[in-house]
């Protein structure tokens, strides 16, 4: 009679007071926006510490005068590339995850940006676990480059952003701590 092993497999709840994502436009501005005011929700399933799979949702409210949103080392404000003034929430929904391997895997999703919803693939990476004062942590990133045309938005506006030209995509990193 042979034994079988069995694995269990752990979920983890998203920590929102140390999540963050990060926005940045070519050539422009880079914008990081905290979680401590904006909403993130989501858990992952763990295996051996590897992710068999992941629900990740967050809604980021650009315009919260509240927020620790911070541009560095720029002239232009958020609202010059994400339209911030007319639509000010940017929304993401998992759909899927996709495991490659135990360093691939991708996280798709419904992203919103400028009130217009499209299915987008990010790459999705566990980063670490830790144990600290006796919680296990994890921290995983999701990122992507989202096109600016994609979502109406104005790509290369020299006249509207004081001279400066922005590029056609915006990269979008979310840096993810989970815990059990």
């Amino acid at each position: 009679m042979a034994a079988t092993l069995q694995l269990n497999t752990t979920k983890w709840s998203l920590n929102s007071n140390q999540s963050d994502v990060l926005i940045k436009a070519r050539h422009s501005i880079i914008a990081y926006i905290s979680g401590s005011l904006n909403k993130f929700k989501g858990s992952i399933d763990m295996q051996n510490n590897e992710v068999e799979d992941a629900c990740i949702e967050f809604n980021l409210d650009v315009k919260n005068q509240e927020s620790t949103l911070k541009n560095i080392d720029s002239p232009l404000y958020i609202n010059d590339y994400l339209d911030s003034n007319t639509f000010p929430n940017i929304t993401f929904k998992s759909t899927s995850f996709q495991k490659i391997s135990s360093n691939i895997n991708f996280l798709k999703g419904n992203l919103t940006v400028n009130n217009i919803t499209k299915t987008v693939e990010l790459d999705a990476q566990l980063i670490n676990i830790t144990i600290q004062n006796g919680t296990k942590t994890a921290i995983f990133e999701i990122s992507g480059l989202i096109k600016r045309n994609d979502f109406d938005l104005v790509a290369n506006a020299y006249n509207h952003t004081n001279g400066i030209s922005l590029g056609q995509d915006i990269t979008l990193t979310a840096n993810l701590e989970f815990v059990i």
